[in-house]
C-alpha cells in the first residue's frame, strides 16, 4: 500500500487511471508528421510582376530607408559597411542585402524533446502551430474570463494531444495570475513540461528571450543548441518601416545562439501600409528583408523565417479585419516572394474576428487556412483558437481549428495512388447497381479513404434531435474534456526538470515583478 494512502483511494486511482487508459484508447492518435504540401500553389503573379514587387522593395530600402531604432543594430550594420542617416535609419544597399539573406537556410529542421516529433519546415514542409497572446480565454464552459497559468497549461496539453498540431506555440494566453515580469519563466516552463512536440520563446524583451534561450540550454545542452534549432522566436516590426530596440535586442539573443526568429511585419492593410493590396506587400516585403538581412550581421548563416501578421483595417470601423479576399491575395503574393528568395515562410491561420464560434468564425477560418495552404506557407502559425481578433483563445475553437488543419492536411497531401489497382478490382466485383459498403476493400480503407470529422455533425435532423441537439460549440468542448481526461505527462528526466525550476526560481528572486508588458502577435 502506498503511505498515506487508503485501500479505497488506491481503488479510485487505479479506477481513474484505467478510466484515462480508456478514454485514450478512443480519443488520441499520434502526431503527424509534418505536411509535405503537394498541392498545386497559387501564384497570381508573374515573373515580372514577382521582380516588380522586389524591385519596389528595394526602392523602399534604398531611398526612403527602414528606422532600426537600437544603438546596437547600428553599430552592427555600420560594422559591414551600411549606410546610416539620421542617427537611426538604415538605406541598405540591394548588393549588401542579397549577399546577407544568401546565407540564411532555406530549410531546417525544428528538434523536439520528442526526436520523433521534430519536424521539417522550409520548401514544401509545412507545420501547425497554435494561437499565441491572447489577454481572454473562452474556457471549457465557454466563459470569457483572464487566464490563468492553469489555463495555458491545459491549451499546452490539448496542443499536445492533437495531432495535426506541431508545437505548443508559447503564451497562447496570458497567464493574468503571474506577475508580467516573470510569466515568461512560466511560460516556456509550460511548454517544455506539458508538451514534448516543438516550442516557441517569448521575445518580450532582449532579457526574457536570452532566459529562455537559458532554459532551453538546459533541456537540450549548449553544445546541441549550437548546431539545432530548438525554439522559435518572433520578431514584430513597427510598420511602416520601423524596427524597435526591444524586438531587435530579442531578434539578436536568438541569433547568436543559432536560433530561427520569425521576421514580421505587423500589417494592418490601410492604416500602416497603403491601402492597395500589391504597393502593401512592397513596404512588408521591404520591412522583412531588413530584419532577415540583420539576422545574418549578428550571425551569418543562422536560421531565420520570412514572416508578417496580415490584416486588413475596415474603413468604417478601424477594426482590423480576418479573412478578406486581400489578404488572401497577400499570402499567394508572399508566398511567391518568399521562393523567389528561397526563404522558409511564415504566416498566420484560421483567424476569426468573431466574438463566438460562430458562421462568422468558420468562414473566416475557412477562407484562410485555404488561402494559406494554397500559398505553400511553412510556418502556420495562429492555427487553432484564435478569435475576437486575437483577444481571445477560445478553447471550442481551438478544437475545431485543431481538426481542421487536419483536413487541411488531408487536403494538402494530395491524392493517393497507393491502393488503385485494389479498388479499381472491387468495381469488377461489384458491378452495375450494387453497393461497396461491405466490399473487403471497403472494410480495409473506411477510415482511410475518406476523412470523417468529429466535430462536425452529419446525420439526420431527427438523429440529431435524438442525440441532444448538441451545437458544434458543445461537440468541441467535451470532446477537449475528453482529450484532457485521457491526458499523461510526458516523461521528463528528473534531473532536467529540477534544473529548469531551480533557474526559474533563482530568475524570479533576481527579477523585480513591476515590469511592464511587450506584446507581441
Amino acid at each position: 500500500m502506498i503511505e498515506g494512502l487508503s485501500t479505497e483511494e488506491l481503488r479510485q486511482r487505479r479506477g481513474g487511471r484505467q478510466k484515462r487508459r480508456s478514454i485514450r484508447s478512443n480519443v488520441i492518435e499520434p502526431m503527424l508528421p509534418a505536411l509535405m504540401n503537394r498541392l498545386p500553389l497559387t501564384e497570381p503573379m508573374t515573373q515580372e510582376e514577382v521582380e516588380r514587387i522586389h524591385n519596389a522593395s528595394l526602392e523602399i530600402l534604398e531611398n526612403v530607408g527602414v528606422v532600426f531604432r537600437d544603438p546596437q543594430a547600428i553599430m552592427d550594420w555600420k560594422s559591414v559597411g551600411a549606410d546610416i542617416r539620421d542617427e537611426y535609419r538604415l538605406h541598405l544597399d540591394r548588393g549588401l542585402l542579397s549577399e546577407l539573406i544568401s546565407s540564411i537556410p532555406s530549410e531546417m529542421t525544428l528538434h523536439a524533446r520528442d526526436p520523433e516529433k521534430s519536424v521539417r519546415v522550409g520548401g514544401r514542409s509545412t507545420i501547425f502551430v497554435p494561437m499565441a497572446g491572447a489577454p481572454y480565454i473562452r474556457d471549457l464552459e465557454d466563459r470569457r474570463r483572464n487566464p490563468t497559468l492553469d489555463d495555458l497549461a491545459m491549451l499546452h496539453r490539448l496542443a499536445h494531444l492533437s495531432p495535426a498540431i506541431h508545437s505548443t506555440s508559447h503564451h497562447i494566453v496570458e497567464p493574468m495570475d503571474h506577475p508580467v515580469s516573470h510569466r515568461h519563466l512560466r511560460i516556456a516552463y509550460s511548454s517544455m513540461k506539458n508538451s514534448d512536440k516543438t516550442m516557441m520563446g517569448m521575445t518580450t524583451s532582449p532579457k526574457n528571450a536570452a532566459d529562455v534561450l537559458e532554459m532551453c540550454a538546459i533541456l537540450f545542452g549548449e553544445e546541441f543548441m549550437e548546431l539545432h534549432p530548438v525554439v522559435v522566436g518572433n520578431c514584430n516590426g513597427n510598420s511602416p518601416l520601423l524596427w524597435d530596440e526591444t524586438m531587435l535586442g530579442a531578434l539578436r539573443e536568438f541569433s547568436k545562439r543559432n536560433q530561427p526568429i520569425l521576421c514580421s511585419p505587423f500589417v494592418l492593410g490601410g492604416a500602416n501600409t497603403p491601402a492597395s493590396t500589391a504597393p502593401a506587400v512592397a513596404q512588408l516585403n521591404a520591412e522583412a528583408l531588413s530584419a532577415l538581412a540583420y539576422t545574418q550581421v549578428v550571425r551569418k548563416g543562422s536560421p531565420a523565417i520570412y514572416g508578417h501578421y496580415l490584416s486588413t483595417v475596415s474603413m468604417a470601423s478601424g477594426a482590423p479585419m480576418a479573412g478578406t479576399p486581400e489578404i488572401s491575395l497577400m499570402n499567394f503574393m508572399i508566398g511567391q516572394m518568399a521562393r523567389f528568395y528561397n526563404l522558409p515562410w511564415r504566416t498566420s491561420n484560421t483567424l476569426g474576428g468573431s466574438k463566438t464560434l460562430d458562421a462568422q468564425a468558420g468562414y473566416e477560418s475557412a477562407s484562410t487556412m485555404m488561402a494559406v495552404l494554397l500559398s505553400g506557407g511553412n510556418y502556420l502559425w495562429h492555427s487553432a483558437g484564435w478569435n475576437e481578433a486575437g483577444m481571445h483563445c477560445s478553447v471550442a475553437k481551438f478544437i475545431v481549428d485543431a481538426e481542421q488543419c487536419a483536413m487541411g492536411y488531408r487536403m494538402a497531401e494530395g491524392i493517393r495512388w497507393d491502393d488503385f489497382e485494389e479498388a479499381l478490382a472491387a468495381v469488377s466485383d461489384i458491378g452495375p447497381g450494387g453497393h461497396y459498403l461491405g466490399h473487403p476493400h471497403t472494410l480495409l480503407n473506411f477510415q482511410r479513404g475518406f476523412f470523417m470529422p468529429k466535430q462536425f455533425d452529419n446525420n439526420t435532423y431527427e438523429q440529431w434531435e435524438a442525440d441532444g441537439a448538441t451545437t458544434i460549440t458543445e461537440r468541441a468542448l467535451q470532446t477537449a474534456k475528453e482529450m484532457l481526461m485521457s491526458y499523461e505527462l510526458p516523461p521528463l528526466d528528473e534531473s532536467l526538470d529540477e534544473a529548469l525550476l531551480d533557474y526559474i526560481t533563482r530568475r524570479e528572486r533576481e527579477i523585480p515583478t513591476s515590469d511592464e508588458l511587450n506584446w507581441t502577435h
